[in-house]
């Protein structure tokens, strides 16, 4: 859907939650030398800026990043990656997962980000300029079935689209099986919202009956604004790594504490 755009939802608690995850899943892989790959399908611009208008009509970070920037451990790769893309681009910049993930990877991994809308795939563009770091404007689904098995082998794919799309629900179930029949050991991540409609729940029946070695985790938030149909946000995770467990474990007591 080329009319979303994520400024007007950065930060906000959902993106806490699957980023706080990322990171988290990021640095577990980085614990070995071997190089690693990374694609995403639905990138976005990978910078945002938190005082822009369309962040501060929401007030989504300010009930988000903003509230729970603070909670986390100083030594939690998603709160050290905040540190040092604030270093380098301000307080309020807030980075999107191709940002966070090229902040945590090194020279030796690779990057493979797709994103369809023109004017996010030019800010991505401008954003993230590194050898390592190959920017695609084409669909992001696509890209991935083309790549997988990516070469380096170890690695993590993130699927994030916007749900804007009602047939995406259909899709994603047939699009992961196929992606992990192609790149078994490939971790495969996948955000969804958990709406007022209750949408996804057909959704994680049709991937628990394909996808094996799964992790599913949710955490619940009152909606920002009345009428807002967002209560949660969820993360399915195929081939999770070791102790993933506890580190959604530990994010969702954070959230508690934070109601």
């Amino acid at each position: 859907m080329l009319s979303y755009q994520h400024l007007y939802h950065a930060g906000n608690l959902a993106d806490v939650h699957k980023h706080a995850l990322l990171a988290w899943m990021l640095a577990y892989l980085t614990q070995k030398d071997k190089p690693l790959s990374y694609i995403e399908t639905h990138a976005g611009r990978g910078l945002y800026d938190l005082t822009a208008p369309e962040a501060q009509k929401t007030g989504e970070a300010a009930a988000g990043i903003a509230r729970l920037r603070a909670a986390f451990a100083p030594d939690h790769p998603y709160a050290q990656a905040l540190r040092n893309i604030a270093d380098a681009h301000g307080a309020q910049a807030y980075p999107g997962s191709p940002l966070l993930a090229q902040t945590l990877l090194r020279p030796t991994d690779t990057l493979y980000l797709a994103e369809l809308h023109p004017g996010e795939h030019a800010a991505l563009q401008t954003a993230l300029q590194a050898r390592n770091t190959h920017v695609l404007h084409q669909d992001g689904l696509t890209l991935a079935q083309s790549l997988c098995p990516p070469t380096p082998r170890r690695g993590l794919l993130l699927i994030d689209p916007s749900y804007e799309v009602k047939t995406e629900y259909d899709a994603i179930p047939r699009a992961m099986a196929q992606l992990h029949r192609k790149w078994n050991v490939g971790i495969l991540m996948l955000w969804y919202p958990l709406l007022t409609s209750e949408a996804h729940k057909p959704m994680l029946q049709a991937l628990a009956q394909h996808l094996p070695h799964r992790f599913r985790h949710e955490v619940r938030f009152p909606p920002i604004r009345p009428g807002h149909r967002m209560t949660g946000s969820g993360v399915y995770v195929v081939n999770p790594p070791f102790g993933l467990d506890k580190a959604a474990a530990s994010l969702a007591t954070l959230f508690k504490a934070c109601r």
